[in-house]
């Protein structure tokens, strides 16, 4: 038998060698190995949370016939929603879109139009659809709170529009995008007179042409409002509704919680310095506005008690936010609506939504995904700097729309044809 025999000094030495390497030469496989593990773990996260966007349809089956029938059309919306690695968490990815996505040049064509109150409203058109026939669809475009036509949201959903040849045209709100100030008067949850005047203007301009609208956070809170108070007299065809926060006194809870702060302080510094801009107004105006408060304002709520209930009248902000809430609202929309939410969405939660409301409404589909945060839905097919998924999806689904009308099949045409193939196939069984 042979006895393999080896030598402890060499053994040792070797050791030595080993544990003499320099720190700088460690560093590297220790840092290598470190992001190794995290970016395995970012990607089985976003493996997991990644699934199809789960979409509730009328209870009436009639009703839910027609619109299934219409996202038959959207092949975007029946696709899997791919979560970003490292970008699944809400707050995460509502900042990663907010700072870093890319945004397309477009030129715009400003109209100053002037309400009845005297007030200012500003136009963004799409100076690049001139092009377009005359009767080309219009789509109104609403952006959320502070936000206006050079948000990155809006301008991807300019261009987009614009390749499915839809003219878009941004509704800013009242002192936002550089917009003039020249009454003491901004724009609020509750007050749908603005939408109403810059629908009519637009009708009286283009009549030939069908108008659609797609809000975003506190824009889609007040096109619900609108399209509840107009019913079925509403001029426009169909609707999208995105990253809403629906019941507004949930909403404001929500931001006084972790890291929600942020954002309310953030959208509070945004409307001061609107504020600052056109501070000379309300120090001239009659009522009890307190200017002073509103440009020291560290929250939305304490702008809004300083400035916004006493322009619409309101005895208290908490009365405000339950009146202005558009889950209230959902019952009496009338026309198609498609309302796209994420279930990590920190701004709009998706404790606010009002899935039985939207169930029981004939004319509404609800679709959640399990990532997006808020305004933010990173996974495009262009990537994560690109356009946002909603964009896609909230285009598909409005030009289908448009083609069910075309093709004689308006809502309620189309739900009651999908009640005649109901009734045939019961009396065949």
């Amino acid at each position: 038998m042979q006895v393999l025999r080896t030598n402890p000094t060499a053994r040792t030495k070797s050791l030595h060698i080993t544990s003499a390497l320099p720190p700088s030469a460690s560093m590297p496989i220790a840092f290598a190995a470190t992001a190794g593990v995290v970016s395995l773990l970012a990607w089985a996260d976003a493996k997991r949370k990644s699934e199809k966007p789960v979409i509730q349809l009328p209870s009436s089956p009639a009703a839910a016939a027609f619109h299934q029938g219409v996202l038959d059309r959207c092949q975007s919306i029946h696709e899997e929603y791919k979560c970003v690695p490292g970008l699944t968490n809400g707050h995460v990815e509502t900042i990663f879109a907010a700072k870093l996505r890319r945004s397309p040049k477009v030129e715009y064509a400003r109209e100053c139009l002037i309400m009845a109150d005297k007030g200012c409203v500003a136009l963004d058109w799409d100076h690049e659809a001139q092009g377009l026939p005359e009767d080309a669809p219009i789509v109104i475009l609403m952006p959320g709170l502070t936000g206006g036509s050079g948000d990155s949201y809006i301008l991807h959903a300019v261009v987009h529009a614009r390749e499915l040849g839809i003219r878009a045209v941004v509704c800013n709100g009242r002192g936002t995008a550089q917009s003039p100030v020249t009454t003491p008067q901004y724009y609020s949850a509750s007050y749908t007179g603005d939408i109403r005047e810059v629908v009519a203007h637009i009708q009286r301009t283009y009549p030939r042409s069908t108008l659609l609208a797609c809000g975003w956070s506190l824009g889609a809170n007040i096109l619900i409002k609108y399209l509840a108070e107009e019913g079925q007299a509403s001029p426009l065809s169909a609707a999208v509704s995105m990253c809403n926060p629906f019941d507004l006194s949930i909403s404001d809870a929500n931001f006084q919680v972790g890291f929600n702060r942020i954002y309310d302080w953030n959208l509070a510094a945004a409307l001061r310095r609107i504020m600052g801009d056109h501070g000379a107004l309300w120090n001239r105006a009659k009522g009890k506005f307190k200017p002073k408060v509103a440009q020291a304002a560290r929250t939305i709520r304490e702008f809004d008690d300083a400035i916004t209930i006493h322009s619409f009248g309101w005895e208290s902000t908490d009365q405000y936010y339950a009146a202005s809430s558009s889950s209230k609202a959902v019952p009496q929309v009338a026309i198609p609506m498609l309302c796209l939410q994420a279930l990590d969405d920190p701004i709009a939660p998706k404790e606010a939504i009002p899935y039985e409301a939207l169930r029981e409404n004939p004319n509404c589909v609800l679709a959640t995904t399990p990532c997006g945060g808020h305004l933010g839905w990173v996974s495009g097919k262009g990537g994560p700097l690109e356009a946002p998924w909603s964009n896609e999806v909230m285009m598909q689904w409005l030009v289908s729309v448009m083609q069910s009308q075309k093709e004689g099949q308006g809502m309620m045409g189309g739900i009651a044809g999908a009640e005649a193939k109901l009734e045939e196939v019961g009396a065949k069984r």
